[in-house]
């Protein structure tokens, strides 16, 4: 009984723990399907990996140009010769010229060419790689910078406008696109009839001549320009290149390369703007000599008209232009046109002085004339320089006046005729004169009609043979 009961007990435990240990072995044993996706998975992961070579790529250049390996902070043969410099400009455009900050703004390619043996790389191709920004703050480059320059920024749309390119043997080819603003000292003693000779200077600012050689890579071929530089005020004449030597007293020597540029000023402009305007000025005061002497209004009014139209002209001449201290050339053809309108009122003016003095001599003779003749005065004088007739007949008035004129004469001639030749000539050349200036004194017009566009035209004449 008793082993019977025991029998009984252990056939219940083992029919108890029978399904977990088959499903342990179902566990332990993969199912085949399954066991060949899991592989099938991995085997595509690996793929994608090896596909995905961006992952790896900032490791695979690093490790070509060894730049873990070497200190970048140093130039290429430290210690030794110094290292050679070329550099290559492609000048894009001039983009203005400012005569007022006296300065400059140019857009351009700068490129840099030299050898470093630390970047050079096995290649059976023998093919260059290209990079962009982001590898110029892990090597060397050169710390080229601009002398008397105010602003200059690298462009950066839509990223940087750099490009590096290194060939197996270790030659960098390093290419910036960069806008600069620099002085230019400009002389203006001939403006608007100038040529500026405009310079940008390159140098380097860490590096002397014993670390560093600056040079223009393909001599004077290695300035190039846009065909289709134009400025709206000036012809480009000239572009070049040149080298020198710096010194300061503190670092030494350096190497310096210039660009530089010659520009013509276009005169037609100011020709329009300027000088016609003057011209016409200065003409317009003349038409005064051909209006009758008693209209004071009209006279007066246009010679200050011209006046002050000349005023204006000089303002906005010297608004657009630097407060230099010497004369330009446009200065004096202004001040000269405002002299001779100037000159007019001033003539205007001793016209109407040698009539009012006439007019005066006139009303005292005719007033004592009229005594005599029991005449009254028939004249009264305005003070604005023009005489009235009034309700008296001037007809008696005039018949006396020139009665006693042509007994005055007779007596003269008389008295001249008693006198020696020479006396005579002296008397009669200067009563001729005094009674000209006096008593016809409309021939100051008429010498000014012929006196000043003569003497004006002369002076043209020697302004624009000195000048062009």
């Amino acid at each position: 009984m008793i082993l019977a009961s025991q029998l009984v007990f252990f056939t219940c435990i083992w029919i108890t723990l029978m399904p977990n240990a088959s499903a342990v072995a179902e566990i332990k044993t993969p199912h085949p399907r399954c066991s060949s996706s899991m592989e099938q998975t991995r085997k595509q992961e690996t793929r994608m990996r090896k596909e995905d070579s961006s992952k790896v790529w900032p490791l695979k250049y690093k490790q070509i140009l060894h730049i873990e390996d070497h200190d970048f902070a140093m130039r290429p043969g430290f210690g030794g010769s110094p290292v050679p410099v070329g550099i290559d400009v492609q000048v894009e455009s001039i983009d203005s010229i400012s005569e007022v900050d006296m300065d400059f703004t140019m857009t351009f390619y700068l490129r840099h060419y030299w050898k470093d043996e630390r970047l050079a790389f096995p290649s059976k191709t023998n093919k260059s790689m290209t990079f962009d920004h982001r590898l110029i703050k892990k090597i060397w480059v050169p710390d080229i910078f601009f002398v008397h320059s105010k602003r200059s920024f690298i462009h950066d749309t839509t990223v940087e406008n750099i490009m590096l390119r290194v060939h197996p043997d270790g030659s960098v080819l390093f290419s910036v696109r960069i806008t600069v603003s620099a002085m230019c000292f400009m002389d203006f003693s001939r403006f608007p009839l100038d040529t500026q000779n405009c310079s940008l200077e390159l140098e380097s600012y860490a590096y002397n001549e014993e670390d560093l050689m600056l040079y223009w890579k393909h001599g004077n071929k290695s300035l190039n320009t846009d065909e289709h530089i134009s400025l709206s005020q000036f012809f480009i004449e000239e572009f070049s290149a040149s080298s020198g030597f710096a010194f300061y007293s503190s670092t030494g020597w350096y190497n310096r390369l210039f660009i530089n540029f010659v520009l013509r000023r276009h005169i037609f402009f100011f020709v329009l703007q300027t000088y016609f305007p003057a011209m016409l000025m200065v003409m317009l005061s003349w038409v005064s000599f051909w209006i009758d002497r008693r209209a004071v209004p009209a006279r007066v009014s246009l010679g200050i008209t011209t006046v002050l139209t000349m005023s204006t002209i000089l303002s906005g001449v010297s608004a657009s232009m630097p407060q230099v201290s010497y004369i330009k050339a446009v200065d004096v053809y202004l001040w000269v046109s405002s002299l001779f309108v100037f000159l007019s009122v001033i003539e205007y003016a001793a016209v109407n002085y040698l009539t009012t003095v006439e007019e005066r001599k006139r009303f005292k003779k005719t007033r004592k004339i009229s005594r005599m003749y029991s005449i009254e005065a028939t004249q009264a004088m305005a003070f604005d320089g023009c005489y009235h007739d009034y309700k008296t007949d001037m007809d008696q008035t005039s018949f006396s006046l020139h009665s006693e004129e042509d007994a005055l004469q007779g007596r003269c001639i008389g008295n001249l005729s008693a006198d020696s030749p020479r006396i005579q000539r002296r008397k009669s050349l200067g009563g001729q004169v005094g009674r000209i200036i006096l008593e016809n004194n409309h021939v100051i017009d008429t010498y000014s009609r012929i006196l000043f566009p003569t003497v004006y035209i002369t002076f043209n004449l020697f302004y624009w043979s000195i000048y062009v």
